[in-house]
């Protein structure tokens, strides 16, 4: 498998493992503390061929993510669910510990984020569903994260992020209608 778009990954490490998943270039940002330099081979790379980014699901990750969609706007974003990139001995959380196969399936799923956020579900959506306070709500939002590929977020950023993916209430719908039937199937 051949990737067009550049990959931002955050080290060395990643750049390792996505080259076991495929055959891709890499950009590494060397941490959370992403330079103006780096920043202008991401919107050089954006502008050439594209750009995907693919951080840590942890919080430096995010950080990240955000740093460069406010800098360098079009750019897709692939997400890998945080239990599949645990280290296999708990040390750690990050892209280099996930499979080959997550690697490639979380590129595949890489969706575009919209600069200006379009309001498609509403904040009362999000509470009749479940996934803002209450028993099973944290949970909730994983599963969903998973089902609509964009990556687990906490309740205050769940809004933001379907907004900014423009993720439809029909999507939306049939993932929580998914996620109803597995809790009264378990």
């Amino acid at each position: 498998m051949r990737i067009k778009e550049i990959i931002v990954v955050e080290g060395k490490d990643d750049t390792v493992a996505i080259k076991r998943a495929l055959n891709a270039d890499t950009i590494e940002t060397n941490g959370s503390a992403i330079n103006m330099e780096t920043i202008e081979k991401i919107k050089l790379a954006q502008k050439t061929r594209g750009v995907i980014v693919l951080t840590d699901p942890d919080f430096p990750g995010q950080k990240i993510r955000n740093t460069i969609a406010e800098h360098v706007p079009g750019c897709k974003h692939a997400f890998i669910e945080k239990h599949a990139a645990i280290h296999k001995l708990g040390k750690g959380v990050g892209v280099e510990h996930a499979s080959p196969e997550i690697i490639r399936e979380a590129l595949k799923s890489a969706h575009m984020m919209n600069e200006e956020p379009v309001t498609l579900i509403s904040q009362e959506d999000l509470i009749i569903a479940g996934l803002i306070g209450g028993a099973g709500a944290k949970e909730r939002r994983e599963r969903l994260g998973q089902l609509l590929k964009i990556g687990y977020t906490n309740g205050k950023q769940l809004h933001k992020r379907l907004s900014m993916f423009q993720v439809s209430k029909e999507a939306f719908g049939e993932a929580i209608e998914k996620i109803r039937k597995e809790e009264h199937d378990a």
